[in-house]
């Protein structure tokens, strides 16, 4: 935009001098270079495309150094834009290869080979200039005589005129040559700001302070610059100069802008937008935002500013947990505020809601049928999943992840699988989305809810009518056995409520079936068990180290106890970790838990947090006791299965079962083990999964 005079005065001081920068007349670019030299400037812009580093296969031409100086483009007397010219120093690079070998074998030089190491250098660079909102490159070629071609010597520079700027815009400019021989050359620099223009806070109010000379009239325009479209005006004055406004925080947004201009015919206009990176402008931003629902099945986010943002759908279950992204299936979108977009659904439904997310966090989450539809409902949500065969699967999404129907899991979707399964196939679920990759079913489990109350109130019956038959019957026996049940009830409702999770390191597929088998047995005694094996789909979503954050991180709060299962893989890890803390182990696969938790658990042992929370454990001739690392020794570890029923009576916390019960569960767990270790011990080549051996070969 064209700068007035008084205006650009103001910004680069009142120096005479300031008038005196170079002029470049007319609105062409162009380029020029040292004595010598010859160079062109390419038509138009070229694409910024650094490209990878290659060998210089002899002496090239490369950029060394730049420089930058404000000129001014005149369009006319007074209609000048600030502008940014650049120079370009330039060097030789590299040498002919072959030269040392002639010298050292004696080798006649070929004349074919020395007429192309005394013709001139050719050299393509690129300058490539950022200053908010403008990105340019362009392309100088470069011709060196061979008489100036010395390696390592500067053979001159050439000189661009030249990228516009802004008063007050931080400019960003590379070079380099194409192909890139070496790293790019990079400059930042600062543009004079203007100075009549200063912000400053006074409480809940913000100051605008117009240093703009005594007498002079001038028109302040306030605006939101919405882009895309027109800006949005808000406040207009004519006033004399200086001037104080005072604004209040709340009106602040990052898309205010302040427009001034003097009050003569044809005056130029300068804007500036001092609030773009203000932290309060974008909470503000954000408070302001509002999602609404348009019928039949579109949304709009309206919001004051264009702001770059993701738009995401969730199903919101009434307990109150977090919104579960539905991603995948659904993907995420770019947000265009102010503008309705489309809805990939069939129908709506209360419990879909409408996250949106810029990069930093999420900002704002609706649930926008909530008017229309009513308040949430407790239906599940079932995902479906098409395979190129026609062959599908579903599962619930539920706050653990997504659980398969006809699963062992102890979850309400896993019970009532087959039921659900029957809703979806007689039509009693309303489909929210369908297309060739899936489908989304939300079903009602009210009369599941209902059968369920009455089935707890017959059975509640029947045990007080047969508690009272047996109290009839046999008065101090049954006190005695009444003991004994209220004792073991006791020991099993807290056993349920106690949480595991089993870490390992997933050696071979042997070892893998073996914590299989160890995680099912323990899952019927019963614990609630968190294994990486029932959950590589939450894996694949979120990443190792984030399904560990989470699982830690709920098996803690609930009071259960993390295992770590040690192997000789686990103990090659810990001591990798132990012995260069700052460096992570080596690639492992994407489900590896174990190694991705190493940095989330050695703090614990270090700090002494780890009695209490966690339990070590291994398995007979798999590995010694003394492989352990002692790090690892502040904690009972226990082997496994000889020292099972310790084993299990850690697990089960101050609420464990009587001795005879542990040893009965102890040779229940055994017996589901022993298949499995018959199996990994007789693998053949299973390297690490054989005896004493096998922990010198880690």
């Amino acid at each position: 935009m064209p700068v007035p005079w008084f205006f650009l005065s103001l910004a680069l001081g009142r120096n005479p001098a300031v008038l005196s920068l170079e002029r470049v007349v007319g609105p062409q670019d162009t380029a020029r270079c040292s004595p010598g030299l010859s160079c062109h400037l390419w038509d138009g812009d070229v694409l910024c495309l650094p490209g990878s580093l290659v060998s210089a296969p002899g002496p090239v031409l490369v950029p060394t150094r730049l420089q930058t100086e404000l000129v001014l483009r005149c369009y006319k007397e007074t209609d000048c834009d600030l502008c940014v010219r650049v120079a370009v120093h330039l060097a030789v690079h590299g040498y002919w290869e072959e030269a040392e070998d002639e010298e050292k074998f004696g080798i006649a030089e070929d004349p074919a080979i020395e007429e192309p190491r005394n013709a001139s250098l050719q050299a393509h660079v690129v300058l490539s200039f950022q200053a908010y909102p403008t990105a340019r490159c362009v392309l100088l070629e470069v011709q060196v005589p061979a008489a100036l071609v010395q390696p390592g010597q500067s053979v001159g520079s050439v000189v661009f005129d030249c990228f516009g700027a802004a008063l007050g815009a931080e400019v960003r400019i590379w070079s380099y040559t194409l192909p890139r021989y070496q790293k790019e050359l990079n400059l930042t620099q600062q543009l004079p700001a203007l100075t009549w223009l200063n912000v400053s806070a006074d409480g809940d109010d913000v100051r605008l302070v117009l240093d703009v000379p005594e007498e002079q009239r001038f028109g302040l325009f306030l605006y939101w610059n919405q882009v895309p479209g027109p800006a949005k005006p808000w406040w207009h004055r004519n006033l004399t100069g200086p001037q104080t406004i005072t604004l209040n925080h709340t009106d602040l947004v990052p898309c205010l802008c302040i427009q001034v201009w003097r009050l003569e015919p044809d005056s130029v206009r300068t804007s500036v937008c001092p609030f773009r990176e203000d932290p309060r402008a974008h909470r503000n931003l954000w408070r302001a935002a509002r999602l609404q629902l348009l019928p039949p099945r579109a949304w709009r986010l309206d919001v004051p500013c264009s702001v770059p943002a993701e738009a995401t759908l969730c199903w919101q279950a009434p307990d109150g947990g977090p919104c579960q992204p539905l991603v995948p299936p659904l993907p995420r979108e770019n947000v265009t505020v102010n503008k309705a977009l489309e809805f990939p659904l069939l129908k709506g439904h209360p419990n879909i809601c409408v996250q949106v997310s810029t990069w930093e966090k999420q900002e704002l989450q609706e649930c926008l049928w909530a008017d229309s539809l009513g308040p949430l409902k407790d239906d599940v949500l079932l995902v479906e999943t098409r395979g190129p065969q026609d062959n599908g699967s579903l599962c619930a999404l539920e706050p653990s992840g997504c659980t398969p129907l006809l699963s062992r899991a102890s979850t309400r979707a896993a019970r009532l699988g087959g039921p659900l399964l029957q809703d979806v196939q007689s039509g009693q679920c309303l489909q929210l989305w369908d297309d060739d990759l899936g489908a989304l079913w939300a079903c009602p489990m009210e009369k599941y809810i209902h059968r369920r109350w009455a089935l707890v109130w017959l059975a509640c019956l029947l045990l007080a009518a047969v508690l009272f038959l047996l109290l009839l019957l046999k008065k101090n026996h049954v006190k005695g056995w009444l003991r004994l049940l209220k004792e073991d009830v006791r020991a099993g409702a807290a056993a349920r409520s106690r949480a595991a999770l089993l870490l390992y390191s997933a050696d071979d597929a042997g070892f893998e079936r073996l914590v299989g088998a160890l995680a099912s047995a323990l899952f019927q005694m019963p614990l609630r068990v968190a294994v990486d094996l029932w959950s590589r789909r939450e894996l694949s979503a979120q990443g190792p180290l984030a399904w560990f954050h989470a699982q830690r991180r709920q098996t803690l709060q609930e009071g259960g106890v993390v295992v770590l299962l040690f192997s000789p893989g686990a103990v090659a890890l810990c001591r990798e970790w132990l012995q260069d803390a700052t460096s992570a182990p080596g690639a492992h696969g994407p489900h590896d838990a174990f190694a991705a938790s190493l940095s989330c658990l050695l703090p614990d042992f270090l700090q002494g947090r780890a009695p209490g929370r966690y339990v070590g454990a291994y398995f007979d001739r798999l590995l010694s006791p003394d492989a352990v690392p002692a790090l690892f020794r502040s904690v009972p570890v226990f082997s496994l299965p000889s020292q099972l029923p310790d084993f299990l009576g850690t697990l089960q916390g101050p609420a464990a079962p009587h001795p005879w019960r542990l040893a009965e569960r102890a040779e229940q767990v055994s017996r589901a083990l022993q298949p499995a270790l018959d199996s990994c011990f007789r693998a053949p080549g299973t390297g690490r999964g054989m005896g004493p051996e096998a922990e010198n070969r880690t």
